[in-house]
């Protein structure tokens, strides 16, 4: 345990770190969504993931995006995501009324491009709040139940994205919003658990993304 401890010693100094310097990025600056999505969190969420590797030298952060998960990682995350999605239809229909009805949304000019977003998002957020995050915790915390290290990490995953709700939301609609991306943290922090599979994690939050961009 101790040797466990000293090798994860930099880990809530630099999570810290960056948490304050991504409040600072979020509220002082206003970016295209492209360059927070793609520069800001490169910089912000990949740079201190590569940066703990090195000073750890622990690579166990890095092998949930091993190329050998990709297929099987990716066909789950799109059913799983799809399933999502049918579940976001539903709740957009009993939440603002009316019928679900198929429309081919892929073939709208804006789809693929909002699409490529959303998987910028899961690639960098995934990197950072389950690869790394949330394996450092499973490691740092051995002794704490699945329960009490899930609820860490999700908390982490709040953290981090209330500045950019309450920015965008009312009260009303921001406690909505609070309660949905927590569950969502979790899900994917018990899916991270099982499976060890970033790819998993990057397909189901960009789909979920997009059901939110669509129907919400």
């Amino acid at each position: 345990m101790t040797k466990i401890n000293t090798r994860h010693a930099v880990f809530l100094p630099l999570l810290l770190l960056t948490f304050l310097l991504w409040m600072f990025y979020r509220s002082v600056f206003n970016f295209s969504v492209l360059f927070d999505e793609t520069i800001g969190k490169a910089v912000f969420f990949a740079l201190p993931v590569l940066l703990y590797v090195s000073l750890s030298g622990n690579k166990k952060i890095l092998q949930s995006f091993e190329v050998a998960r990709m297929p099987q990682g990716l066909l789950l995350g799109v059913a799983i995501g799809g399933l999502l999605g049918f579940v976001g239809a539903l709740m957009a229909s009993f939440i603002h009324g009316g019928t679900v009805i198929s429309l081919p949304y892929y073939l709208a000019s804006w789809f693929w491009w909002e699409f490529f977003l959303a998987i910028m998002t899961g690639f960098f957020e995934t990197l950072f709040f389950y690869s790394f995050v949330m394996t450092v915790i499973l490691e740092k915390f051995k002794t704490w139940s699945l329960f009490r290290q899930v609820n860490l990490v999700a908390a982490i995953f709040l953290l981090f994205h209330l500045p950019n709700i309450f920015l965008r939301f009312e009260i009303g609609s921001a406690l909505w919003q609070v309660l949905l991306l927590y569950a969502f943290a979790y899900a994917q922090a018990l899916l991270f658990y099982k499976r060890q599979n970033a790819y998993l994690l990057l397909m189901t939050q960009a789909i979920w993304g997009m059901v939110l961009l669509i129907h919400f």
